[in-house]
């Protein structure tokens, strides 16, 4: 599949979408099997023990899945979430940015589906898989300004 917004296109485009996820997430390589997102772990991402919480966890993987998936389609960003399942299997390493590595399995007019492997940063073992199923929505003819 084509790339058509790397990294620096889809960075740039969260920060005008989604303004509350900068300085916290990030996508780091687009590529034709694999993005790669990081979250830079805070005092805000963590819970009671010093790991970082599953909606932090859960976050990632929907921001590098969502990422993935536009990574192919261009800038939609209406594009949404529509079932999503996570598997956390591991205790994330404290004080450690999280990775999630994203393949999209299928990208078709109206569905996309991806999954997300999560890594405490510098370990082998995941932290959690995640698979979710984006809806696209359908493109709309051009209007003519209307």
């Amino acid at each position: 599949m084509t790339i058509v917004m790397d990294a620096g296109t889809l960075n740039e485009f969260l920060g005008i979408e989604f303004p509350q996820v900068a300085g916290s997430y990030r996508v780091e390589t687009t590529g034709p099997e694999l993005l790669t997102a990081r979250l830079i772990v805070a005092e805000e991402h963590l819970r009671p023990g010093g790991t970082v919480s599953g909606p932090s966890i859960f976050a990632l993987a929907d921001l590098a899945i969502y990422c993935v998936i536009l990574s192919r389609i261009g800038p939609v960003a209406l594009a949404v979430t529509t079932n999503a399942s996570v598997d956390f299997m591991r205790k994330p390493a404290a004080g450690v940015d999280l990775l999630a590595q994203c393949r999209l399995l299928k990208l078709g007019r109206s569905l996309a589906v991806a999954e997300a492997l999560i890594f405490s940063e510098g370990d082998e073992e995941p932290v959690a898989r995640c698979s979710m199923t984006y809806s696209i929505p359908p493109k709309r003819p051009e209007t003519g300004g209307l």
